[in-house]
């Protein structure tokens, strides 16, 4: 399915030895739930290979990494931190630039807790030292990178850090971690920080001083600001507060499921005046509709829909929040520290899926999301825009 790749065989670490250099783990099947595709006319098909091969398409947030096939070991993998990135897989896909949020709360090497600054650091050292020793993905630290990836048939990989707790009270970490090749950090994740309030807070104060001074030093840095996981004053705050637009990079609209993980209008119209985009994720049992109670890629394009006619098709993008694993099963053994028992519909019952049909993975979104698209007969321009073009956009506005 791949449009054309120099991918050439490298495995995650393949430099080391494994059960001497690091603990082994067996991994699930990057496509261990099948592989679905939505079913196509032999035109539409060779329309969607030509914009695959033409287009650029931008994954605003995934988790493209192996878990293990006992998905209960999850956290002794990443306790041993050492994250494998799923190069092969990757080099299936449709994309030609993906933001890689790494452990992100799932942190926990040296805390059962997170988000510790040492551990953060550790674990883009750890993923900057597997990149070094192969020649497929590009570490991304501006534009012409994603162009240079798209040209060559490889991928950009940008490094980001999904919610700011690991900088605690020290503006100049953001610098550092700016230096260190991040290129876009979230302002909160589920929880508070000393920046502002997480969605996860019964009351949201908004930003803090500190909070405003670190969104300044994320503007004159060139960091793209993300506010997926922040309580919606902080978030409400920090798109006015910023000189720049920001993006929601992984979320859905409230007015079709009455979610805590989900953005009221008057927000998302925020972001878009503003310049920025909204990214529609699908991780599971978020994207989920009144008209459409089985969360799948007819849930999720629903909330594309919405949140498209609502503010433009210039403003919306995707964010699929994706892994290569059982993503439930992972929400189940971090259920404690994830946001998942924000996702309810004020009390409405629905059925646990096993996987998001169609968007499981961060290979197979990208195949079904274009597919989707062809055969629901967008144009090609607006098929550009909401598959890269919009995110390049900002991103040149916004990063240095």
């Amino acid at each position: 399915m791949r449009k054309g790749t120099e991918y050439k065989g490298y495995k995650a670490y393949s430099y080391l030895e494994a059960g001497k250099d690091y603990p082994v783990f067996e991994f699930a099947d990057w496509n261990w739930a099948g592989e679905y595709l939505i079913p196509l006319s032999e035109t539409e098909e060779e329309r969607v290979q030509k914009l695959a091969q033409e287009k650029i398409f931008i994954a605003l947030h995934e988790h493209p990494a192996l878990y293990p096939k006992n998905i209960a070991e999850t956290a002794a993998y990443n306790t041993a931190g050492r994250e494998f990135c799923a190069y092969e897989a990757l080099s299936k896909s449709y994309l030609d630039c993906v933001f890689d949020n790494m452990m992100d709360g799932t942190n926990t090497i040296s805390s059962k807790y997170g988000w510790k600054w040492r551990d953060i650091i550790h674990d883009l050292g750890m993923r900057l030292c597997d990149l070094a020793h192969q020649d497929f993905l590009i570490h991304c630290k501006r534009v012409e990178d994603i162009y240079k990836a798209h040209e060559e048939g490889k991928i950009a990989w940008v490094a980001v850090i999904e919610g700011a707790a690991p900088i605690e009270n020290e503006l100049d970490r953001i610098d550092i971690l700016y230096g260190l090749g991040v290129r876009q950090l979230g302002i909160t994740y589920s929880e508070s920080n000393a920046l502002g309030n997480g969605l996860k807070e019964d009351n949201d104060g908004g930003l803090t001083k500190f909070g405003k001074q670190a969104v300044e030093r994320m503007n004159k840095v060139g960091m793209l600001i993300d506010v997926s996981h922040c309580g919606p004053k902080t978030a409400f705050d920090s798109v006015v507060h910023s000189q720049k637009p920001i993006i929601a990079s992984h979320v859905g609209a409230r007015a079709l499921w009455d979610s805590k993980r989900l953005f009221h209008d008057d927000l998302i119209k925020a972001i878009a005046e503003k310049g920025g985009v909204i990214g529609v994720e699908s991780a599971p049992h978020t994207t989920m509709t009144k008209t459409n109670m089985t969360h799948d890629i007819e849930s999720v394009m629903e909330h594309f829909e919405y949140i498209a006619n609502l503010v433009g098709i210039d403003h919306v993008s995707f964010g699929i929040d994706s892994l290569y694993g059982d993503h439930v099963g992972l929400h189940h053994v971090f259920s404690a520290s994830l946001s998942k028992e924000e996702t309810s519909n004020k009390g409405v019952a629905y059925d646990e899926v096993e996987y998001v049909k169609g968007l499981e993975n961060p290979t197979e979104a990208s195949w079904n999301i274009l597919r989707w698209l062809v055969k629901h007969n967008y144009s090609d321009e607006d098929i550009e825009k909401v598959i890269g073009g919009n995110a390049l956009r900002v991103l040149k506005e916004v990063w240095k």
